[in-house]
């Protein structure tokens, strides 16, 4: 079984392979990319990653040092993926301003999404770029996570 589309919880992952008795892919994309850039093996123990790219796709973290992370980091790189194949659209149509947006200088598809890669090649998507803002204490908060804790309060809607 393959999952896609939004990131699903390691827990319910793993349930999930229980319950089906069957490895569960979990894939990477964005539309952008028309289909998974990313897959996971099923030899792969390890849930909560996205896998490593599939074999037509080139991917690369980029340094985001306003909400410190760096590929430079330890123990493993951390920073945007940005990913590169022949798959992923060439721009946007008549919207050169947004082409210039989504695409560096190289032609990597700069896709918003916070990863750390690990030494065998699997990546952890951490968080969203775009959805994290400062307040004015300096700090940077990822209104995401402060939602998910409202959402289980049967007093919020």
């Amino acid at each position: 079984m393959i999952t896609a589309s939004a990131p699903i919880s390691k827990e319910v992952l793993e349930f999930l392979k229980l319950a089906f008795c069957c490895p569960i892919l979990e894939a990477y994309g964005l539309s952008e990319t028309s289909g998974p850039v990313t897959l996971t093996l099923k030899e792969d123990p390890i849930s909560g990653t996205i896998g490593g790219p599939m074999q037509h796709v080139a991917i690369r973290l980029k340094d985001l040092p306003e909400l410190d992370y760096r590929i430079t980091d330890k123990p493993f790189p951390r920073g945007e993926i940005c990913a590169r194949s022949p798959c992923i659209t060439s721009g946007y149509f008549m919207r050169p301003d947004k082409t210039a947006e989504a695409f560096d200088s190289e032609g990597y598809l700069v896709t918003g999404d916070v990863g750390v890669i690990y030494p065998n090649g699997t990546i952890r998507i951490l968080d969203r770029s775009k959805n994290i803002f400062k307040l004015s204490q300096g700090e940077y908060v990822a209104p995401e996570k402060v939602e998910n804790i409202f959402i289980q309060s049967k007093y919020i809607a």
